[in-house]
């Protein structure tokens, strides 16, 4: 009798937060459609429209209120695209609680839940030191996550982030446009580009912490498993 062959390895499962945003919408049709993984949580304060697969499991939930849903964000790998504008938040305070409590809470519960890898949308510029309000506050987080001892962390810092938004950011779309034919480092990147590049790092589970600068993401999403 011939020796049945060896069972595939079970499916990866992925966490997601931020999945009503651009970058965070096309990481998750990436998800859906990946072989690797065969689970999908998302992190919602509402249900998503039209969302409708198998692998997926989404948790409603108030973000300020994550440790009640703990035991259901076990995941292999995470990956969080939270983030906002200080004119859409209304002030600096709600900018700072989306765009760093909530994300280093999202890292704290995925990594208590047993994730080796977690990936985060970061930005241009960002530094703990950084007169500037909205890179310090990068910064801060990118060094919280990085003492949480990580097995495999992935930054990625991209420029001005085009795409078809939902909404209207005409500040951003300004941006996009006067930088399009400036340096490299400053250029715009496409949302699919760094959803890419997220997955594909994932996928590797580099060691310790890696940064990828703006310039270098839509090279690495060419490399998307």
């Amino acid at each position: 009798m011939s020796a049945r062959p060896p069972r595939p390895p079970p499916g990866l499962t992925a966490l997601l937060a931020g999945a009503t945003g651009l970058v965070g919408g096309e990481l998750l049709r990436r998800l859906l459609t990946s072989p690797r993984y065969a689970r999908i949580v998302v992190l919602t304060r509402r249900p998503l429209p039209g969302a409708a697969s198998a692998k997926l499991h989404s948790v409603v939930t108030d973000f300020e209120h994550l440790g009640s849903v703990r035991e259901e964000l076990a995941a292999d790998h995470a990956f969080c695209a939270l983030g906002t504008t200080i004119a859409k938040a209304g002030s600096r305070a709600a900018f700072r609680k989306v765009d760093h409590e909530y994300v280093l809470r999202v890292a704290q519960l995925a990594r208590m839940q047993g994730a080796r890898h977690f990936s985060v949308v970061s930005a241009l510029g960002a530094g703990a030191g950084s007169p500037l309000f909205y890179s310090r506050v990068k910064g801060e987080v990118e060094l919280a996550l990085r003492q949480m001892g990580w097995p495999s962390l992935a930054i990625l810092r991209p420029s001005v982030i085009a795409g078809q938004r939902a909404e209207s950011r005409p500040l951003e779309r300004l941006g996009e446009g006067l930088l399009a034919h400036g340096p490299s480092a400053w250029r715009p990147v496409q949302a699919h580009d760094i959803a890419a590049a997220m997955l594909a790092l994932a996928l590797r589970e580099p060691a310790g912490a890696t940064v990828v600068k703006s310039q270098e993401i839509t090279p690495l999403a060419a490399a998307t498993v």
